[in-house]
Order: C-alpha cells, then sequence, then structure tokens
C-alpha cells in the first residue's frame, strides 16, 4: 500500500501575484518582488491588504486594465489616446476632470459596444 501524498503548495511568482492584486509588480516593496507567493498568502493578501498594498489600490500607480475602468473606456482606448504606461489615481482624476476629445470619443465608442454586447441576439 502506498501512503497518500502530501498537499503540495501552490506557488506563483510575484509578477504573477501582482497581477491577480491589481497592481504593478513595480510598484511593490523590494521583499514581495524577491519572494514566491503562495495561493493562501494572497487569499490573506487579498482579504486583509497590508498597509503598501491598500495605500497602492487608493493611489497608484494603476494597471492599465485599472485604469480603463476607471476611466469608463477600454484598453485599446486608452491605447489610441495615449496611455502606455501605469497612472496614479491624481493623474486619472485630472484626466476626468480635462476631459479631453479622445476620452469623450472613447467613452462613447466603449458604451455603444457596453450596449450591442448586451443586447439580445435577434435572428
Amino acid at each position: 500500500m502506498t501512503s497518500p501524498k502530501p498537499k503540495t503548495i501552490q506557488t506563483m511568482k510575484p509578477a504573477t501575484a501582482a497581477k491577480k492584486l491589481g497592481v504593478p509588480l513595480s510598484a511593490t516593496p523590494a521583499e514581495f518582488q524577491a519572494s514566491v507567493v503562495s495561493r493562501d498568502e494572497l487569499n490573506e493578501l487579498q482579504s486583509t491588504p497590508p498597509a503598501w498594498l491598500a495605500d497602492l489600490r487608493r493611489n497608484g500607480p494603476h494597471t492599465k486594465q485599472v485604469i480603463a475602468a476607471k476611466l469608463k473606456v477600454s484598453i485599446a482606448g486608452l491605447l489610441r489616446g495615449g496611455i502606455t504606461g501605469p497612472l496614479t489615481t491624481a493623474e486619472i482624476d485630472a484626466l476626468k476632470a480635462e476631459n479631453p476629445a479622445w476620452l469623450e470619443r472613447e467613452r462613447s465608442l466603449y458604451a455603444e459596444a457596453r450596449k450591442e454586447a448586451l443586447r439580445p441576439k435577434q435572428r
């Protein structure tokens, strides 16, 4: 008879963990960037974020996905508007206040695309 195998701990690279947390890896502390993150540690970070993670989520810099969601545009729309890197919350708020022509156009395109996606297909 064989004995049951011990449960292996799932781990991930810091870049994967940062992506799952919704923060850029370059903005995380050095010890986070240098370590391997287990699934349990990731769950702990998500449920009770430490001060550095809460601050990153609140003030940024933010990933393209978060920027696009805050501006209500697609990621492709960000690229068309010239936004290629991370932005802070203050920079996003300034963009919203300025409301450049490209942002207005991309918001309307995004809203139209979402409306089309929600509309039931007719046959």
